[in-house]
């Protein structure tokens, strides 16, 4: 998971650029970077942190030019804490290409022998974007053969591109003195928006961002989702280009973005956040019912601040109350994203607090987003138990997450998912809970999917079944095995 934005404008870009990937913080806060384009010059800096530490003012003012795009980072491939790892990621042949990406491969072993035995090219990191760029790189290069590049180039620059490349990744490139390039796999895995408005002029500028909050906060109106496997190509005049580039493009987005990753107020795929996680809490309370004796319940707590409107839906359709039990320090990052175990646990007393006097004597029922590794939720859990609580229910809005992700969410080793070859007794008695309740992976699908037209979603983590065909046991034991060494 990793934020990104490009802009294509008839002004500077550094501060929309800017502006955009503060909105984006909650989606990485491993490190930031930004590329700006004058003319065929590229622009560009990058550090590791958030946002708002990371850029001075003399680093906002070298960022010149009308085109660029940004990237916030949660590290999947590669460390978290070397610079170098950072996007924008920069190669210089054909013209100067620089990109950011959000997603996962999944056939890097094999685009790192092929790039370097066939097409001659050197990556210097272990980023799976390094290679994206020059698998873009070396296409593009075999479609111009000395000529000058079109927007036919471009587009079969994409079809070979993703004849190449497996796995999730919605991508912004830019081309240097041409243009600015998106992409999204053929699955549609990865969010990726498009949005347009006019200047002063009546002239187009246009945006592509991770989640819709980004366009509407910037004055955009938002025009569509990029297709899966489509590609668009805006010329530094502003001129737009979009096509297929994919045979069977079909579109899987990832249940985890509405449960989880995305900010409530975005709306991707056409599917409203806030909307599907109001559904969540529906449909998790007539489980609630199914399972246990909602009469001795006293309070519905939410964990902040994901679980906010599910929580309010569970407390509505029990008839219970709801409470603010726990109180956020906003200055902690996401403990979902920090790179260690114990790193997580510990952020969790610095993150939350619980208020002793809504805890007393209470019979708590807790509705969180989801359970992954249960080091948070063990934690809560006994952080209302210290706070007075006679009875702790811990439910989740998320089905149990047994299987790896691997289309960009950290979450690779089976041992550290506390739902893995676990039953749900024995998840209860790890987190120390009088009980536990799941939400039903149909129910998930449901609260996402309805009325929409999107047949499918990816919910891999909850059923093991993978939307892009191709991810074997030997390659889950494989990153399982890279990632633990």
């Amino acid at each position: 998971m990793c934020g990104i934005v490009g802009i294509v404008s008839r002004e500077l870009v550094n501060q929309q650029i800017y502006d955009s990937l503060l909105l984006l913080q909650h989606r990485g806060q491993d490190s930031t970077g930004i590329a700006t384009m004058d003319g065929s010059v590229f622009h560009l800096y990058k550090s590791q942190g958030q946002v708002r530490e990371a850029y001075r003012t003399r680093d906002m003012r070298s960022l010149r030019g009308n085109l660029g795009l940004g990237h916030v980072r949660y590290a999947t491939k590669g460390a978290a804490d070397r610079e170098e790892e950072a996007q924008p990621f920069y190669v210089n042949a054909p013209y100067g290409i620089i990109l950011v990406h959000n997603g996962n491969l999944t056939n890097t072993r094999e685009l790192e022998r092929d790039l370097f035995n066939i097409d001659r090219r050197h990556t210097n990191t272990s980023s799976d974007t390094e290679m994206l760029l020059n698998v873009l790189a070396t296409e593009l290069q075999s479609q111009i053969q000395g000529k000058k590049l079109t927007v036919e180039d471009i587009f079969e620059t994409v079809k070979s591109l993703h004849k190449r490349v497996e796995g999730s990744y919605a991508s912004v490139a830019l081309i240097a003195g041409h243009g600015m390039l998106a992409f999204r796999d053929p699955f549609g895995i990865r969010p990726l928006v498009l949005g347009e408005r006019k200047n002063i002029y009546n002239k187009s500028e246009w945006i592509v961002a991770s989640e819709s909050l980004v366009l509407e906060n910037n004055d955009y109106k938002i025009v569509r989702d990029v297709d899966p496997g489509e590609a668009i190509y805006i010329t530094n005049e502003g001129h737009f280009y979009s096509h297929q580039c994919s045979a069977n493009p079909k579109l899987n987005p990832c249940s985890f973005e509405y449960v989880y990753l995305a900010r409530p107020d975005s709306i991707m795929n056409g599917i409203s956040v806030y909307e599907a996680r109001l559904k969540m809490g529906d449909y998790l309370a007539e489980t609630i019912k199914q399972n246990i004796r909602t009469g001795d319940l006293d309070v519905v707590m939410p964990i902040p601040d994901s679980s906010r409107p599910a929580a309010i839906q569970v407390a509505r359709q029990l008839g219970i109350e709801y409470r603010e039990g726990f109180f956020k320090n906003r200055y902690i990052g996401r403990t979902f994203i920090m790179p260690g175990q114990s790193q997580r646990k510990k952020s969790v007393r610095q993150k939350l607090n619980a208020m002793s006097t809504e805890f007393k004597g209470k019979n708590i029922l807790i509705v969180d987003d989801s359970v992954v590794r249960g080091t948070t939720s063990k934690e809560i859990v006994q952080m209302a138990r210290l706070a007075g609580a006679n009875s702790v229910t811990f439910t989740s809005a998320a089905p149990p997450v047994r299987y790896p992700h691997i289309y960009g969410i950290n979450m690779p080793n089976r041992s550290e998912l506390i739902a893995y070859n676990r039953s749900i007794k024995e998840i209860e008695n790890l987190l120390l809970v009088d009980h536990l309740v799941y939400q039903e992976v149909s129910d998930l699908e449901k609260s996402i999917l309805e009325n929409t037209n999107i047949k499918e979603l990816d919910m891999s983590c909850f059923t093991g079944h993978y939307v892009t065909g191709n991810i074997t046991q030997e390659y889950l034991d494989w990153v399982e095995l890279s990632y633990s060494s």
